[in-house]
């Protein structure tokens, strides 16, 4: 068998906004260079380099495919160790085949401080075989939760780039040529959105409702990071979208960033600066989804292991409610008053989504959050399946 390596190129992949040439190999980024030089703190950064909803994307009639790349791991002492990150591969937009790849690097972070140390590792490879033999449309997303530096593909028979931003439409019928570009969806959040609990990359609600849509996803869902940044708007405001939504709330209480006089007027500015590029793209804003110790309490949160497992608690006190800390209740009640106001005002493609239509006391009573802050991988697809059909109808807020 003859063996054709590819080194990876940008033009390969989809779903980023940025690549970095490293040491060794090219690193995708999900925020543009000039607003990583305003990243804060080392939790962000993380997590924009994380590729969830990072894809690579090509045509071949290779039955046998190996990925070469170097992950970066994540280890919290303490804590039971984390699973590898998976690779979906799907063929024709229909997941085919898994793989995870040993070595890498080694991130070990304190929860407690959010200092971390790094400690390099070999690269590895991701390895798919007895793929149907035909030409066809390979999809490798990649691990939402690990960073993921990118070597060279292998396979036995050419590979070729698609044209720029022309994915065909997902669930081809064999022998499918590929179709016109895909709509453009870019979607912020925090870590629900960004896939915590979430068992493999296309299993994060974002990429369900992208995958049974049809849409280009681009994911700036950051764990622990959606926190009205103004960088954040202005990747946005630039970045070429046909249907934008943002999952706006929970980080702003589990940090207890900001108080209600701020958190009005930084919404109003966030939305300003994505309406500069986007003045009449489809607009969604969502509200918090339900986290019962978060409802009333204002944060911020603190990691506890009292039980042997990493779960989640509510610090704050209820009473200082009145003076303007921040809950879920008082969030959601704040950005369907802000959304009512600017329709009022002109701004008739944007949207409002309660959060709790997409998971709520039912939901939670069926699906309870396994750390008491993020969903199960049960809970990934509802929210999907709630979302495409309340959001993504001819008629609804994003028409897809």
């Amino acid at each position: 068998m003859t063996t054709i390596t590819t080194p990876v190129t940008e033009d390969l992949l989809y779903g980023h906004l940025d690549i970095e040439r490293t040491r060794r190999c090219l690193l995708p980024h999900r925020l543009p260079a000039r607003a990583r030089r305003r990243i804060p703190d080392d939790q962000l950064a993380m997590a924009e380099s994380q590729p969830s909803g990072v894809r690579l994307a090509f045509r071949t009639r290779a039955t046998a495919i190996t990925l070469h790349a170097v992950p970066t791991k994540r280890a919290y002492p303490g804590v039971p160790n984390v699973p590898d990150g998976v690779y979906d591969l799907l063929v024709d937009g229909v997941l085919t085949a898994q793989a995870t790849v040993p070595g890498g690097n080694l991130r070990t972070v304190d929860l407690t401080t959010g200092r971390f140390e790094l400690t390099e590792g070999p690269a590895g490879s991701a390895e798919f075989t007895g793929l149907p033999d035909r030409d066809k449309t390979v999809e490798i997303w990649l691990p939402h939760t690990e960073t993921t530096e990118l070597i060279a593909l292998d396979t036995d028979a050419p590979l070729h780039a698609l044209p720029p931003h022309a994915l065909p439409p997902h669930v081809a019928p064999p022998h499918a040529v590929p179709a016109g570009p895909r709509k453009r969806w870019v979607h912020h959040g925090s870590s629900i959105s960004h896939g915590s609990n979430a068992d493999h990359p296309t299993g994060t609600w974002p990429a369900l409702v992208a995958i049974g849509a049809g849409l280009d996803l681009v994911n700036l869902g950051f764990g622990g990071s959606a926190l009205l940044d103004p960088f954040t708007a202005r990747t946005i405001r630039d970045t070429p979208a046909d249907l934008i939504s943002l999952k706006l709330g929970i980080n702003l209480v589990n940090t207890d960033a900001m108080r209600l006089r701020a958190f009005t007027p930084a919404v109003h500015g966030f939305l300003d600066t994505i309406r500069d590029g986007h003045p009449a793209t489809p607009l969604l804003v969502v509200s918090p989804l339900l986290c019962p110790m978060q409802e009333d309490t204002p944060g911020p949160l603190a990691p506890d292991f009292s039980n042997g497992t990493l779960r989640f608690r509510a610090t704050g006190d209820p009473a200082e409610r009145a003076a303007g800390r921040l809950t879920l209740t008082l969030i959601r009640e704040e950005l369907a008053r802000i959304v009512a106001e600017r329709r009022a005002d002109g701004d008739q493609a944007l949207h409002h989504l309660d959060g709790l239509a997409l998971y709520g006391e039912p939901e939670h009573g069926t699906h309870p959050l396994p750390d008491g802050l993020h969903p199960s991988p049960e809970a990934h697809r509802l929210i999907a399946e709630r979302f495409t059909r309340l959001a993504l109808t001819p008629c609804g807020p994003l028409p897809s």
